[in-house]
């Protein structure tokens, strides 16, 4: 996606409101607010809003959302529940858990009682790692961007529309939490961060596969690799670099990057964040 004008960036705002808050949008603005969601949005960009305005709106509809979360659970409660996690470990590659069942355990046993007694033995500690590495990635993923969302210069998207998570510096970016790549070599990452996005584009697997605007939050233990997953709850931590980050970066043309994916070219615009410990 190539950097897009005030007005197209205007209008992609607005198509991540969901269809009540155009209607409450319309409302403040004085304006009709019947029809579908695209009448709406061509109604109020006939008003020409101001672009603070519609931000000040999508970041009060943004608040509310999170005490609504909050409801269920504070962001201190569950960085404490996050905390309860001692061990990281997959037990099974991502993708493959339904295969495995189907191989090992529907196909392989013709006995009720055999069955239950191999999933108990063989499947339920992988199941059980595998949903906790799940729980732990989405709830701190959650956390990181709600952060990052609620930035002065940030304005979040309230739905996701074309892979839109958040706007920075007047661009759309879909956000991304990752680590080091295994293998990939620290000093090569922080040398060259430009390599290090387009590794990540042309290495993404095919059923999340996309060529959107990305931001990537990347995470490095650099004593200790392979305690990298720690570091993604050390809030402290990842809250003063994305402050840093955030007050000093510009978005511009040198953000370009060009790569590859099953022999298409694609060209996107976006940014690397990187966290080390």
């Amino acid at each position: 996606m190539p950097l897009l004008s005030r007005m197209e960036v205007l209008r992609l705002k607005l198509e991540t409101l969901p269809a009540p808050a155009l209607r409450e949008l319309c409302l403040r603005m004085g304006l009709d607010r019947y029809g579908n969601s695209s009448d709406v949005i061509k109604r109020i960009l006939a008003r020409s809003p101001s672009e603070p305005t519609v931000d000040a709106f999508i970041k009060d509809r943004y608040l509310a959302m999170i005490r609504e979360r909050e409801n269920l659970i504070t962001a201190s409660e569950l960085r404490t529940e996050l905390g309860k996690v001692k061990d990281f470990s997959w037990g099974i590659v991502q993708g493959l858990l339904d295969n495995k069942i189907q191989v090992q355990f529907v196909r392989n046993h013709v006995r009720y009682d055999d069955l239950i007694r191999d999933i108990k033995r063989h499947l339920h500690d992988e199941v059980t790692s595998y949903v906790i590495c799940t729980w732990y990635n989405h709830w701190t993923t959650v956390l990181i961007e709600e952060y990052i969302s609620q930035h002065r210069n940030v304005v979040p998207a309230l739905k996701k529309v074309r892979g839109v998570d958040i706007f920075f510096d007047g661009q759309p970016f879909d956000l991304k939490t990752t680590y080091l790549p295994t293998g990939y070599r620290y000093s090569e990452a922080i040398a060259n961060p430009k390599n290090l996005i387009v590794w990540l584009y042309e290495n993404q697997g095919p059923q999340r596969f996309g060529a959107d605007n990305r931001l990537f939050v990347v995470l490095w233990d650099s004593q200790n690799p392979a305690d990298s997953w720690k570091l993604k709850r050390d809030f402290a931590l990842i809250e003063s670099r994305i402050d840093t980050f955030f007050d000093s970066q510009k978005v511009t043309r040198e953000d370009e990057v060009v790569f590859s994916y099953q022999r298409k070219t694609y060209t996107a615009i976006s940014k690397l964040l990187f966290i080390v410990k």
